[in-house]
């Protein structure tokens, strides 16, 4: 086979969409040596992804850039991709973040990371809701079959967009295989360089409202207003959008002195900070799957999540779920891990057990079963 993936969630950096859509496509060159895998994108890569690729991925993956080709960006999945597909010797395409080309007779895979766009419109920038809201639809029809990562969001799609049930299959993220604990002595040097203390709670994901930023902050709050304790709390993520409540909520509240904003940290300054925090907390109000509570678990960090359908699924019990906007019940929960040290360990351990059960590989077989029953369509 030769297959083409979405690379344009690779020009910028990686947060969620674009981890998974590297992860997959090194994951499926590892598993079929003898198939060929293009990561199309309407731009130059970014030098680290190009190194990236060089060093840890067969030489059955290359990435494309078709900027090259005079293809104009703006236009890319309109004219430009379309256009480079009609040249391309693939058999399929895979749209890795919630679009495929239109005008295009080539076999195609969606996926549809989450709803949210549709189901919580009022978190996201109100122009993107209402492109999603026109366009969404029209992929979900326009490709061959559809991935998801939960359960829970697959009946979302059908239900939602009106999807067959036999169109939309399932197949799980996983940790990225880098993240482990890391010894103390590294952790402690990116915390001495962050300026982070011992004792902090850990928060990482982009600063937006979907993932209930606001709600922490206030638990927060009530820690340090009613109780003895003094931890720090890090945020670590890049600023997103509709952030004008939290940041208002900062300045008048007492947690400016111990809150530690660091902004979009690497891959190594993450794997010292879920190694060392007392406790990640992450109490989205709805998700997709929800990649960092797991990469914080394989790096031994006990984690505090919300209630919600999807970390049922992916987390079970080896997270302490939380109603997501219940203030009390959240500042209970993370004043009981830190006070208890049995308990720290109890959610590290089943944590460690829980994040082991997925993996990259059986992410890229499932995407595999899909490509290959849509190119058996006659």
């Amino acid at each position: 086979m030769r297959i083409g993936l979405d690379g344009f969630p690779l020009l910028t950096p990686l947060t969620g969409v674009g981890h998974y859509t590297l992860e997959l496509a090194r994951a499926l060159a590892l598993l079929c040596p003898t198939d060929q895998f293009e990561l199309v994108a309407p731009g130059p890569f970014p030098s680290s992804i190009i190194e990236d690729l060089r060093r840890n991925c067969p030489g059955n993956l290359r990435a494309v850039n078709t900027e090259a080709k005079s293809i104009r960006r703006r236009r890319w999945w309109a004219v430009g991709l379309p256009l480079y597909l009609r040249k391309a010797a693939l058999d399929l395409f895979h749209g890795t973040n919630y679009e495929v080309p239109l005008w295009s007779r080539r076999r195609s895979v969606l996926t549809i990371h989450d709803l949210s766009i549709l189901l919580h419109a009022n978190t996201h920038q109100a122009d993107l809701a209402r492109r999603a809201r026109r366009r969404l639809p029209v992929m979900a029809r326009s490709a061959s079959m559809i991935i998801t990562a939960t359960e829970c969001v697959r009946h979302e799609i059908c239900e939602h967009l009106h999807v067959e049930a036999d169109r939309v299959r399932v197949t799980p993220y996983a940790p990225r295989s880098g993240f482990r604990a890391v010894a103390a002595e590294q952790a402690n040097q990116t915390k001495r360089r962050l300026g982070i203390e011992d004792e902090f709670i850990l928060f990482v994901g982009t600063v937006e409202p979907r993932k209930n930023l606001l709600t922490l902050a206030r638990a927060f709050d009530q820690i340090l207003r009613q109780t003895s304790r003094r931890p720090q709390l890090v945020v670590v993520g890049a600023e997103g959008w509709l952030m004008d409540e939290l940041l208002a909520f900062i300045k008048e509240s007492s947690i400016g002195d111990r809150l530690r904003l660091t902004g979009y940290l690497g891959d190594d300054d993450l794997r010292s900070l879920y190694s060392s925090c007392r406790v990640f907390v992450y109490p989205s109000i709805y998700e997709g799957f929800g990649l960092p509570p797991l990469e914080a678990m394989a790096c031994g960090a006990p984690v505090i999540a919300g209630n919600i359908a999807t970390f049922q699924e992916t987390l079970g019990s080896a997270a302490q779920l939380v109603e997501p906007n219940d203030v009390e019940a959240l500042a209970r929960s993370m004043v009981e891990i830190l006070d208890d040290e049995g308990r720290r360990r109890d959610l590290s351990r089943r944590g460690l057990e829980q994040a082991a059960k997925f993996s990259w590989e059986r992410t890229a077989h499932l995407t595999l079963e899909v490509y290959r029953e849509v190119l058996r369509q006659t």
